[in-house]
């Protein structure tokens, strides 16, 4: 039985409560089933709240995830599921709020989204229901996941009126709570998400959730909630003193990523664990973001002992210089067929239209046969895709394209617990991850206080 009490007292009450939480930290979702439904049930069980990475997965496979996860966790054990913005397919996306509430899923972590969408409306609604003493309950929540202010402005004012009425008028929510939705941010709950593994805006904790503390002061003010919005603060913690700064900042809550996909119950493959126990802070690098490689959205992964990220930029750098596949020196296609694609670039092309066909995406094919950067482009992404998959499967069969989402804040705590039974990924599991930074983050802060008071 692990020991809570000296980690209970961290963070926002309010926060604990409504959730039905012990603790004010939370373990991220991670695409693909990285954040996988063991992980979010050993969470759940040890008085925490896990998301499920359901981005990337069928939704046969997200149906079977929550019911798994509701038969191990008791019905007062917290858990949530990861709603990804899909700008290229609103209505999957809405498909997928749609799934998430016909599977009683009450919390979700909104992640990737630029602006508020019908889908996010839609789950936000339907849990809207009138207080007997005029309040508003929320009997579903968002956590949203933001790295820019202006996201998050969006995500403390109330639903867009013009997406409220539309879903009211197509049936998919009450006059009532088309009215209720003007009283309430669309979510109380917002995650600051500094320079982090996976998607980044390479932000800084200290610059980035003090601004955003000052939007939620001025959004309490000019919109008069009678709730307070909650701010989490997510993105390089790792260790004790990275908590500690989240909480001395205000924090009201923390959220973890990198450093639980090293754990015995993350999804990726072993071999992936064995390499990323090893890496320091030095050994992540950025390149371009698979599914927006045209805008160079960055991801940041693991650099040590592969060639992923050099050779991603390599091709970024390719798409900009030439107008199509056919104009790149004849011996960098082949180079790049040989040890990037480990295929001719004509099978990479069908396997890439066979992709758009089962997605119904046809159009993009069509677009693509009349505009050769589109192709090249497209060409290019599934490169990211292989990549992506090889973390899954087989890495020993193509080490050295393997793409692994991960930050910094994995090797500052493989630094901290260096010599000791967590130095071994074997060793490591979520909750217990949590229970020691919490409980030794309130040692630093305990400690700080008693010093100045001296």
């Amino acid at each position: 039985m692990i020991e809570y009490d000296t980690a209970t007292r961290l963070g926002c009450a309010s926060f604990r409560s409504d959730f039905g939480v012990d603790h004010a930290y939370l373990s991220g979702s991670m695409y693909r089933g990285i954040s996988s439904r063991e992980l979010v049930v050993a969470m759940g069980r040890a008085g925490f709240m896990g998301f499920l990475g359901a981005a990337g997965m069928s939704p046969e496979r997200v149906r079977a995830d929550i019911a798994h996860i509701r038969r191990q966790l008791a019905p007062h054990q917290a858990f949530g599921v990861n709603l990804l913005c899909d700008l290229q397919d609103p209505a999957r996306e809405f498909a997928n709020a749609e799934l998430l509430l016909a599977q009683g899923v009450r919390v979700i972590e909104a992640s990737a989204y630029i602006k508020i969408t019908p889908a996010l409306v839609l789950f936000h609604l339907r849990g809207l229901r009138s207080l007997p003493g005029g309040g508003v309950a929320r009997d579903t929540r968002i956590l949203a996941k933001i790295s820019r202010p202006e996201v998050a402005r969006e995500f403390m004012r109330p639903a867009p009126p013009e997406i409220v009425a539309q879903l009211v008028a197509d049936g998919h929510a009450t006059v009532e709570q088309g009215e209720l939705a003007r009283k309430v941010p669309v979510a109380q709950d917002i995650t600051v998400e500094a320079d982090s593994g996976g998607h980044t805006d390479r932000g800084v904790s200290t610059v980035l959730l003090p601004s955003i503390q000052s939007l939620r002061q001025h959004a309490m003010l000019e919109f008069g909630y009678d709730e307070r919005i909650r701010l989490g603060l997510s993105g390089g913690i790792g260790t004790p003193h990275a908590v500690a700064a989240a909480f001395a900042m205000e924090a009201d809550y923390v959220m973890t990523g990198s450093i639980n996909q090293c754990t015995v119950e993350s999804g990726i493959s072993d071999a992936v664990k064995d390499r990323l126990q090893t890496i320091d802070v030095q050994d992540t690098d950025y390149c371009p973001a698979g599914d927006m490689f045209e805008i160079g959205a960055l991801v940041q992964v693991l650099k040590k002992g592969v060639l992923f990220p050099a050779r991603a930029n390599r091709l970024a750098t390719l798409y900009k210089s030439y107008e199509s596949w056919h104009e790149i020196p004849e011996g960098v296609r082949r180079q790049i067929q040989e040890t990037f694609f480990k295929k001719d670039v004509g099978e990479v092309w069908r396997e890439t239209k066979e992709h758009l066909r089962n997605r119904n995406r046809s159009e993009e094919i069509e677009r693509a046969e009349r505009v050769p950067k589109r192709k090249m482009a497209l060409i290019f992404r599934w490169y990211y895709g292989y990549s992506s998959r090889l973390s899954f499967a087989d890495t020993e069969c193509d080490p050295a394209n393997v793409q692994v989402h991960t930050g910094p804040a994995l090797g500052a705590f493989n630094q901290w617990v260096k010599g000791t039974h967590m130095e071994s990924w074997r060793n490591r599991h979520p909750e217990r991850i949590a229970v020691d930074l919490l409980r030794n983050a309130r040692s630093i802060l305990s400690t700080r206080r008693v010093a100045g008071s001296a």
